[in-house]
């Protein structure tokens, strides 16, 4: 299957999910159509999404916090900038508190996570979610979906990490996994440095990042289009 092909895919299994999603939050944010993948990447809305959470396996770990601000094209909105808390069930391990800085008693003011996922999908319905390694916003947000809401969760995804490994592998240029990080694909485009494990100073790294990559493709001779940016999963 090729990638329009996969594209045009993505479109009608949002409209399978939309239909055996019990009325809510999931089922409002899959009713609404995903962005046109052969509209204008310049023109096209998204949301740079980061969680920060308690492992990487999602049916085993926990979403702790969730950062996000909208895009159109290049255009980052700062206004737009989100940052949630979500509420643990459980006393976080030492391990987590060093890693991301979030106590126990900063998450005991949180938001519960129905609630947070809530927000979230009211923000990226009609965008394309962009992430620096998708993967894991993708995969934690499809299991707290089917654990929450009963469904599964769906979204054009641009991957900041996926397009940077494509660039590499088209020009034929050797690159190790250190080359792929956020922080060291930013220092290539000359970007500052932020501090990592922060929900929503990482979301707004990809954000910066990713508009990094667009300037780079952008020749002027012919719109990109938002296919070629999409990451198939």
């Amino acid at each position: 299957m090729n990638l329009l092909d996969r594209l045009r895919s993505l479109e009608q299994r949002r409209q399978r999910l939309a239909a055996r999603a019990p009325a809510g939050p999931l089922r409002d944010y899959l009713q609404r159509p995903f962005p046109d993948p052969n509209g204008a990447c310049a023109e096209a809305p998204f949301l740079a999404l980061d969680l920060e959470t308690t492992g990487l396996e999602p049916n085993r770990h926990a979403i702790l916090s969730l950062g996000a601000v909208q895009m159109q094209g290049t255009e980052i909105r700062l206004a737009s900038a989100r940052h949630w808390l979500v509420r643990a069930d459980t006393a976080l391990e030492e391990a987590n508190v060093v890693i991301h800085g979030l106590t126990d008693d900063a998450l005991a003011a949180g938001l519960p996570l129905e609630q947070a996922l809530s927000e979230v999908l009211r923000a990226l319905a009609g965008r394309v979610l962009l992430a620096h390694h998708a993967e894991v916003e993708a995969g934690f947000l499809d299991a707290a979906c089917r654990r929450v809401f009963g469904g599964g969760f769906l979204a054009p995804v641009a991957d900041t990490q996926w397009i940077a490994r494509r660039t590499l592998e088209r020009s034929n240029r050797p690159y190790g996994a250190n080359a792929l990080r956020l922080f060291n694909l930013r220092k290539g485009y000359n970007l500052p440095a932020y501090g990592a494990h922060n929900a929503l100073h990482d979301a707004l790294a990809a954000a910066e990042l990713f508009a990094a990559q667009l300037a780079e493709r952008d020749q002027g001779a012919k719109p990109l289009r938002l296919k070629e940016f999409l990451r198939p999963f």
